[in-house]
Parts: structure tokens; sequence; C-alpha cells
């Protein structure tokens, strides 16, 4: 039964998967598929504990939406071992919108798990009641093509890290600071 004014989503922003082979990953989706990177998030764990260093890259698969894995650093090949994060993301316009889905839930007696602004969205996470987390997402800007270049500089400095003894989040920090000095140094405009 549908409620009268009830609130509508504008379709998946992204679908969320942990991977234990980023590096085949990201081969497959972006080389063998050939789907654009249009961001990389990074981050120190946070969240409830334990939750490790992580890397979150996100593949366009068009119409807006994208395919995302996550990459925990130290984590075992095993995928059952990593914090489950398996979710699907659906997307609203407006920061209004994003708070009447959290006061809906709120309302009807659905625990919101967190509100987060990450670096280009801002989302609320519920759980369904199969367990499967549910993420309500609003954009805070647009994607832009430095944004992409970005992601791209990232998941060179991933693969880089992952070739290390001991990957670690710092590492792969290090490895894309060094990729956009690089990167500045070769670009006559910035001069």
């Amino acid at each position: 039964m549908r409620m009268p004014g009830s609130l509508r989503t504008r379709g998946v922003d992204h679908a969320a998967y942990v991977t234990a082979r980023p590096a085949e990953t990201i081969r497959f989706y972006r080389d063998v598929m050939g789907l654009r990177t249009p961001h990389v998030i990074t981050a120190k764990g946070w969240g409830g504990k334990p939750h490790p260093d992580f890397v979150h890259f996100f593949f366009d698969i068009g119409n807006g939406d994208r395919l995302a894995f996550f990459y925990y650093f130290g984590v075992p090949e095993d995928p059952g071992a990593a914090r489950p994060t398996y979710h699907l993301a659906l997307h609203v316009e407006t920061q209004e919108e994003l708070l009447a889905w959290r006061a809906r839930f709120e309302r009807l007696g659905v625990r919101v798990i967190a509100q987060i602004v990450h670096e280009t969205i801002e989302s609320i996470y519920v759980r369904d009641p199969n367990g499967m987390v549910l993420e309500i997402t609003r954009p805070l800007r647009e994607l832009s093509e430095r944004d992409e270049f970005d992601a791209e500089l990232s998941l060179a400095a991933l693969l880089d890290t992952l070739e290390e003894d001991d990957p670690t989040l710092e590492t792969f920090w290090q490895r894309k600071a060094e990729l956009v000095e690089k990167e500045l140094a070769n670009d006559p405009e910035e001069d």
C-alpha cells in the first residue's frame, strides 16, 4: 500500500561489495569492461569496532549508477573476514529529501544506523528486515573530470601499494602523493 505523499528515490546510486582481490577487480571492471572510475574514497577505520582502513572505489555502470567495492587493508583474502559492507544505496536529490527519509524511518520505528557526510555525498543508513544495509544518499556536488582524474591516480596508487609486502593506507597515501607530484611536474599549465 502506497502512503499518500510518500517519498521517492531517484534510482540506484551504487551497489557496494567487498573485494579481497582489488587488483583483479580493478583490471576486470576498468580494463576488461572499460568502465570509468568517477570517484575513490579512502579512510582510516571508522564506524563500529573493528573497522580496518579502506579504499572504496566506484565504477560507472551507466545512467548515473555505480558499482562500488571496498578493499580493506590488512584483512585476509577471505571476503567473509571483512566487516560485511554489502549494501544498496538509493539516490535522492536534496538535503530536504534525505532528512525527510530520516524522519520517516524514525517515525516508523526503523533505527537510523548513521548519518555521514562523505567526500561528495551525504548518506543515512538503515537495515532492512534481512539485516542488509540500505543507504539513502544525496550529492553534495557534481563529480567532475578532476574527480575522475583523482580516481585514476588513486587506482594506480592502490595497484602499486598492493605490490608491497604489507600494504597499508599510509603507503597508499604516500604513493598517491608521489603520483600527484609527478603529474604536477609534467603539467605545463601549473607553471
